[in-house]
């Protein structure tokens, strides 16, 4: 069965505006010319379809209700509008009527379908990840918003404070510190240099000048704590001037820097701590001290040479140009040697005395080179810990400075390991004059020279030692002493003076330590 002219009806219909051609509504499929066709729909542009039906209905009702129109379309009998303008009709020699539909070309746009797909995939994505950054900054906001109402009532505690937060004058702080510097003073010309605490007080007291200044370039805040401290510092001021007179008797005040106007040393102060070692506290043997030249000497450098672990070898040491520097561990110059041993090392005039590993031999070494100025051996002494300090490895050769230059303190096998001592010629290490004593080497702890003076320490415990024995070179006299030494540690691993600031040097296993002697006023 052909499908009739209702289907067709239909068909055009909805093609109709897809194509652009108006189809409007006819008359029932009843009143139409045509009640049955055969179709063929050809795809493509310019396409068309053919419709056919019999000869006997189409003839005898062409005439009579309509058929096609001149113009190729369909028209009512009754001269309705034309229903379809988008086919043509016309008959055959059979009388067969044939009819051809023109379809639009209605390509499905897929290529733009997919591309569509794809930019609404990616705006999906942007929109979600734009809607979970919009989530975290409403969290962040929600932070800040508290952390800004904390800030708030800082603020508005701050501003009823009495301290400036914002305005705080440094120079002001300065002028205190200062000032406090100056008390310190003050109160060390009263204590002659005895008072351990007003000696750690003037250590702080300079530490907070540094600190002060670095500060100027940071967060002013920071201000405030330091006026704590500085007032803390203030109090200790106040109860060491209101306790002075208490603790330490009045004693002579001390010679001229530099000078042997005094009858040799009588007692000595507490220990001051500077720090440990830079190394750290496994370095428990080694020496330090500073430069002495009678030319410059209040100019000379500090320097801090521990022994490697073993507390034999001395291979690096450092340099310090002030005690500040020292003290915070900045601007230090390190060196590497490889031929140093023991503790016994000392520094005169820009060079430093070492003995030459493994051998009795003196090294010279240029401190501005880093290199060996000379050597020279020491004739006779005994080396390779034959006649060490007590307590102390490796320490056979003692070098020493006082006010008279450079000396060296050793042992040799014929003194039977009695203390001999050598004035050197600081230049060429050559031997000036030799002087024996009765005093046994190993039973003393360690020893130093003070204006031709040998002094020896020994230990009482394990936190006092004892200056108990001198000899005088100027007259060849020897004695008995009873100076006890308060220390930190067990033990004492060298000892350096220092003829300008009358002070000694000590390293006591790993920690450096200050000590201020006191002389005799009348010279003897």
């Amino acid at each position: 069965m052909k499908p009739g002219l209702p289907f067709l009806e239909a068909l055009l219909f909805l093609l109709g505006p897809a194509a652009g051609y108006l189809v409007t509504p006819g008359p029932s499929p009843s009143s139409l010319p045509l009640t049955d066709f055969t179709s063929n729909v050809v795809s493509g542009s310019g396409s068309s379809s053919s419709f056919g039906a019999s000869s006997s209905r189409g003839s005898s009702r062409g005439s009579s209700s309509g058929g096609f129109s001149s113009s190729g379309g369909f028209s009512s009998g009754s001269g309705s509008a034309s229903q379809f303008s988008n086919f043509t009709g016309s008959k055959d020699d059979r009388g067969t009527c044939l009819c051809s539909v023109a379809l639009p070309d209605t390509t499905f746009p897929v290529e733009r379908m997919e591309h569509l797909e794809i930019t609404a995939h990616i705006l999906s994505q942007k929109f979600e990840k734009e809607l979970s950054k919009v989530k975290e900054y409403v969290q962040l906001i929600s932070v800040y918003e508290k952390r800004l109402s904390n800030l708030t009532v800082r603020v508005e505690i701050m501003e009823k404070d009495s301290i400036s937060y914002t305005e705080l004058d440094f120079e002001l702080i300065k002028i205190e510190v200062k000032e406090m510097e100056k008390l310190i003073i003050r109160l060390k010309d009263t204590f002659v240099g005895s008072s351990v605490v007003v000696d750690q007080l003037e250590v702080e007291i300079r530490n907070m000048t540094l600190l002060v200044e670095k500060l100027e370039t940071l967060d002013k805040n920071n201000v405030l704590s330091i006026r704590r401290e500085i007032a803390v510092l203030k109090n200790k001021l106040k109860e060491c001037e209101a306790s002075k007179g208490e603790n330490i008797p009045v004693g002579p005040p001390p010679p001229a820097p530099g000078t042997c106007a005094h009858g040799g040393v009588v007692n000595i102060s507490r220990p001051v701590i500077v720090q440990l070692n830079w190394r750290g506290f496994a370095y428990k043997y080694g020496a330090w001290g500073r430069d002495y030249s009678p030319q410059n000497p209040d100019k000379g450098l500090y320097w801090v040479a521990p022994l490697n672990t073993d507390g034999r070898y001395l291979e690096y040491y450092r340099l310090y140009n002030t005690l500040d520097d020292l003290l915070l561990y900045v601007n230090a110059r390190e060196y590497r040697i490889l031929y140093g041993q023991g503790s016994g090392t000392a520094v005169y005039k820009n060079n430093m005395y070492i003995n030459w590993y493994g051998s009795r031999n003196i090294a010279k070494v240029n401190l501005t080179t880093n290199t060996v100025a000379l050597t020279q051996t020491l004739p006779d002494a005994a080396f390779n810990n034959r006649f060490s300090y007590a307590n102390v490895a490796w320490q056979d050769i003692d070098l020493a400075v006082d006010e008279n230059g450079l000396w060296v303190i050793y042992s040799t096998e014929a003194s039977t390991g009695n203390i001999v001592i050598s004035k050197l010629n600081d230049t060429t290490l050559a031997v000036l004059e030799t002087w024996h004593t009765k005093q046994y080497k190993p039973s003393v702890s360690n020893a130093f020279m003070v204006c031709g003076v040998l002094y020896a320490t020994r230990t009482l415990n394990t936190r006092k030692e004892e200056i108990f024995y001198y000899y005088d070179t100027n007259t060849g006299r020897e004695g008995n002493l009873h100076i006890v030494m308060q220390k930190m540690q067990e033990n004492v691993q060298s000892i350096n003076y220092h003829p300008f600031e009358q002070k000694l040097f000590v390293y006591n296993d790993g920690y450096l330590l200050n000590y201020d002697l006191i002389f005799d006023q009348e010279p003897h």
